[in-house]
């Protein structure tokens, strides 16, 4: 976990692209995706059925370090509708024994706009919480400080003759950008006009390594 400030907030930013907020004890996390991989099913495409026990696994590791009083999921959480319904039923009960346990709020996404059962939490469209915005996607022309996801943000690098690509969170002076968390998430390029032109100028890539954090700076 790696310290830094945004909007003036003290944050812990994760290798997994979780964010920790130590002043309200909140655990931030964007595009779960759960259930990504039994959709693909339904269509033919068959892939490993274990993303939602691998992302459950690893949310509920963070929940027993952190032991957070919240967590906000940034949207996304679900990679369709029904994708509750479809959840193995240890994936399930494991699910609802977290919201069960943590005041817990689902922030509504593009993929999972119309779900009435998440498995327990709070459903809302957005949050306004000790004065940052939490929404799905970030909003170009908001001027208060807003933490968001949607984009799975990636930083793709040249290092010695190789293509290597890293999960990162992006961030200018009002906006921060959560990549995904989800085990079965691809990810957009950092530097994508669509990331640029929602953050705004002067924005960068950071990614978490052990004790610093990296720092891009991105093209306009």
């Amino acid at each position: 976990m790696v310290p830094f400030s945004f909007a003036g907030r003290d944050f812990l930013a994760l290798g997994s692209g979780a964010l920790f907020w130590p002043a309200r004890g909140a655990l931030l996390v964007a595009d779960l995706h759960f259930e990504k991989a039994s959709w693909y099913a339904r269509g033919g495409q068959m892939l490993p059925p274990y993303d939602s026990l691998a992302t459950l696994a690893d949310l509920t590791a963070l929940a027993e370090t952190l032991r957070p009083r919240e967590i906000w999921c940034l949207g996304d959480s679900f990679h369709d509708d029904e994708g509750c319904d479809r959840l193995p039923d240890a994936a399930q009960a494991r699910l609802r024994a977290l919201t069960g346990a943590i005041a817990w709020t689902w922030i509504t996404g593009n993929h999972d706009a119309g779900m009435v059962d998440r498995c327990g939490g709070v459903v809302v469209d957005e949050a306004e919480v000790d004065g940052l915005i939490l929404r799905h996607e970030a909003v170009p022309d908001e001027v208060r400080p807003e933490l968001s996801g949607h984009f799975h943000p990636k930083l793709r690098l040249r290092v010695r003759g190789r293509s290597v690509s890293r999960r990162c969170f992006v961030a200018s002076a009002c906006k921060l950008i959560l990549p995904a968390f989800g085990a079965l998430t691809g990810g957009l390029d950092a530097a994508h006009p669509e990331i640029v032109r929602a953050v705004g100028r002067g924005a960068e890539a950071l990614i978490p390594v052990e004790d610093r954090l990296l720092r891009f700076r991105l093209a306009a």
